[in-house]
């Protein structure tokens, strides 16, 4: 597979994953609080604020060029596979908690049922956007490009959702098949960042091993300059001729 082209092939698995959990969790959600306006406006409302928690978040992160952002991102998409396995379960559980409660408190605890995984898989973006700008140097083309594979994923999985997976696997299944494509990226880009660090790796490896053979000879030959110091110290100076006698002295 060439070199970038795996980045996008994760990237468009990342956002399919994406796009089921967010189909999935807003009818999960919406027969715990009812379809209304009410309850529309506050789930669609949590998604997008996580999202853009998440995307600020990684963004800042991702700011300094010596920090791992594929290992990152690997854990990142971890997490996200790993709250999507438990969600459903959360999702009723806190359900059964909230029943009863009025609007506002109802939406504070919708918002934080959502914030972590929508945190994470805003983060996404910025932390792949970062590791390509430091490869092709070109922000622009790196962000276009990711965008367009992730929204891409998307649309798969909005068509794929309702034509095949919801109806075949249920809510249950669905998550897990999302779960599944998430831990998948994470392993993908894991493999990743360990190959990128071989290199630098196996640099420093060298370095070192050419080092200390320089080093040691370094010191045995100040070491001999030191000996060669001290037995030309030790040596008496040697005494200084005679002029020979002039011919006005012999006279």
């Amino acid at each position: 597979m060439p070199r970038r082209l795996w980045i996008y092939v994760v990237f468009l698995l990342s956002g399919f994953a994406a796009l089921l959990y967010q189909i999935v969790w807003q009818r999960a959600l919406y027969a715990i609080y009812g379809i209304n306006i009410e309850s529309v406006t506050m789930i669609v409302t949590a998604f997008m604020l996580g999202l853009g928690v998440g995307s600020l978040a990684g963004g800042v992160v991702s700011k300094d060029p010596k920090r791992p952002v594929l290992l990152y991102f690997s854990l990142v998409e971890a997490g996200i596979g790993l709250f999507g396995l438990a969600s459903l379960q959360v999702f009723h559980a806190v359900g059964n908690v909230t029943l009863g409660m009025s609007a506002l408190p109802t939406f504070f605890v919708t918002f934080l049922l959502v914030l972590v995984p929508t945190m994470l898989m805003g983060s996404t973006l910025p932390l792949l956007v970062a590791h390509l700008v430091r490869e092709n140097k070109n922000v622009g083309k790196s962000v276009g490009t990711l965008y367009f594979v992730n929204t891409l994923g998307s649309a798969f999985a909005s068509a794929a959702s309702v034509l095949f997976i919801l109806g075949r696997a249920g809510q249950s299944g669905s998550v897990r098949v999302a779960a599944l494509l998430n831990v998948t990226v994470s392993l993908l880009a894991y493999v990743a960042h360990r190959r990128a660090q071989r290199p630098a790796e196996i640099a420093a490896t060298l370095a070192a091993a050419t080092k200390a053979p320089l080093d040691d000879e370094k010191e045995k030959q100040d070491e001999k300059e030191k000996q060669d110091e001290k037995e030309n110290g030790a040596d008496p100076q040697p005494a200084p001729a005679e002029e020979p006698a002039t011919e006005m002295e012999s006279v």
